[in-house]
């Protein structure tokens, strides 16, 4: 079974020598191919879109090599780039914005939410068979996406201080009109209203602006997933994008089946997505099955034992099934780089992010499923094909 993904990666860009956010991403782009890499709203930060992926393997390799190449360039001007939903040290302007006529309106139009929007996130694409189809799986994945979360929170720290959330990012980011859990619809046709009716009453300018958790993309075939913070380890990267592939055609397997794939009821989705953003992995979530507080490892364990039929038939549960053993062991990003902080202090976990986002790592290296030759830079590695059209962040 060939069920296509690829990943979008937002990346920040710091001074290498104090840690601190700047405003030099046209720079890194310089040294980058633009069709690879791209602006975003601030311009202290830097998109990447990967090749689309038959395998995670080669997910893995496209990932790696990007982060090398990105890390390359940066370094070569004094400066480093970091995967994680926030940095720790930054700086709130409205003078720092890419010069483009949408961010432009959008500044204007949002001022302090889009000043600061000093964040980053990981986005996953994955073939469906068509829109009707993406809209119907968009409602039956929902209830699984704040386990995802939990899983990427990696922006405990905002403006200096520890805001004692696992992904700060996740509440920064819901102050935008249209973030946060999707409702249920019929089908495309029902959704596309909606959305038209987002336009006309003048609260978002486009469907680019509609930033809901998971969305069916307006241009490909694939349902997008949108809720998780940038990671700072590219195999929670790969993690996460098993685990949607797997519910995404978990979804469409129940949604052929007599009855109902989710019952429509979404209103205690916010409140779970708060708690994945507080807890991350280190505490309890709200479990998608019974709606009940429970330790975030058993929620975790128990999505894997409810994806094992379309893991196994995608070829991806041995690796998803080792990478979520190595994640719970290791914790949430979040409690890493607070562990860090609390003892060696703030600019040491900023080296960390910086470290894990050029692939160094402190504990063991990649399970041995994901250990393949990499492709030479710029080329796509085995089992790639032409990167999904994506959007970005504001786009």
């Amino acid at each position: 079974m060939t069920v296509r993904v690829g990943v979008e990666e937002e990346f920040h860009v710091l001074d290498a020598e104090s840690g601190r956010l700047v405003p030099s991403a046209g720079a890194v782009l310089g040294r980058l191919r633009r069709s690879e890499f791209k602006n975003e709203l601030q311009r202290s930060a830097v998109e990447w879109n990967s090749q689309v992926h038959a395998s995670l393997e080669s997910l893995h390799a496209d990932l790696s090599g990007a982060r090398r190449r990105l890390s390359a360039a940066a370094s070569g001007l004094g400066l480093a780039a970091v995967a994680a939903g926030t940095v720790p040290f930054a700086r709130v302007t409205s003078g720092e914005t890419t010069p483009d006529f949408r961010y432009r309106y959008m500044v204007d139009e949002y001022r302090q939410v889009a000043d600061e929007h000093l964040v980053c996130s990981a986005q996953v694409h994955v073939d469906v068979p068509d829109r009707d189809t993406a809209v119907r799986i968009m409602c039956a994945v929902s209830p699984w996406l704040p386990p995802l979360l939990a899983l990427s929170a990696s922006s405990p720290f905002w403006l200096g201080t520890d805001t004692g959330y696992a992904s700060w990012r996740t509440m920064l980011w819901q102050r935008w009109p249209t973030a946060g859990p999707v409702g249920c619809f019929a089908g495309a046709a029902e959704y596309d209203a909606a959305v038209e009716g987002l336009i006309r009453s003048g609260v978002i300018k486009d469907p680019g602006m509609v930033y809901y958790d998971v969305r069916p993309c307006d241009h490909q075939r694939t349902l997008e997933l949108r809720i998780c913070d940038a990671c700072p380890r590219t195999e929670t990267v790969v993690l996460i994008a098993g685990l949607f592939r797997a519910l995404v055609e978990d979804a469409r397997v129940r949604l052929e089946a007599p009855g109902r794939a989710c019952d429509g009821r979404h209103e205690w989705l916010r409140s779970a997505v708060w708690r994945a953003a507080q807890a991350g992995l280190e505490g309890s979530l709200v479990d998608p099955v019974t709606r009940l507080a429970a330790p975030a490892p058993a929620v975790l364990r128990g999505m894997l034992r409810r994806l094992r039929p379309a893991l196994e038939a995608l070829g991806d549960w041995d690796t998803v099934r080792v990478l979520m053993e190595e994640a719970l062991a290791r914790g949430s990003a979040a409690g890493r780089l607070r562990r860090v902080a609390e003892e060696e202090g703030l600019p040491a976990c900023v080296e960390t992010m910086v470290a894990e986002t050029r692939g160094g790592h402190r504990r063991s290296p990649a399970p041995a499923a994901l250990r393949r030759p990499v492709a030479a830079a710029g080329a796509a590695p085995p089992g790639a094909s032409a990167p999904y059209s994506t959007e970005s962040v504001g786009g």
